[in-house]
């Protein structure tokens, strides 16, 4: 079978994506892929989901912190991050996702905005409502885990 020549081969955009949790939740590819497709076909309807053709390439997340690949169809960029911004759960556990940027090859996509997400966490104990409770720490931003579950505060929260 032959290609289809140059000028009428589907054009894609990549938006990378960055994905925080709470520390203790393990996403996983298959339910972040769902999530975007549950929200695509809510926000702009089944054919409109269909012709933006959300497709995960990439996924990692760990420790709280993740970042994410996705392949869009090139008219549809502005309907796609409408979409990926209307994700707020995933299997029931909160998510904040941030779009990092767009780019028109998988390489140049993860050469720019790609591996930033890493940011070094530390496990320790803080002084937060006047106890000392353990605490996941990631440059201005900490994660204290109360009797309900966690709790995100700023460094000028906690001692």
């Amino acid at each position: 079978m032959k290609h289809l020549p140059k000028h009428l081969r589907p054009r894609w955009r990549y938006v990378a994506v960055e994905i925080e949790t709470w520390p203790d939740v393990d996403l996983g590819r298959r339910a972040f892929q769902r999530a975007l497709w549950y929200a695509a076909g809510n926000l702009i309807g089944d054919a409109g989901s269909a012709d933006a053709d959300l497709t995960l390439l990439s996924f990692a997340h760990d420790d709280g912190v993740g970042e994410a690949v996705i392949k869009v169809r090139h008219g549809h960029v502005d309907d796609a991050r409408a979409a990926i911004t209307c994700v707020s759960e995933v299997d029931g556990d909160p998510v904040g996702i941030r779009v990092r940027g767009i780019s028109g090859t998988v390489r140049a996509c993860e050469e720019r905005y790609m591996g930033r997400a890493g940011a070094n966490s530390t496990q320790r104990d803080v002084a937060f409502r006047d106890a000392e409770r353990p605490a996941v720490v990631r440059e201005d931003a900490c994660d204290v885990w109360a009797e309900s579950g966690y709790v995100g505060a700023a460094a000028f929260d906690i001692e």
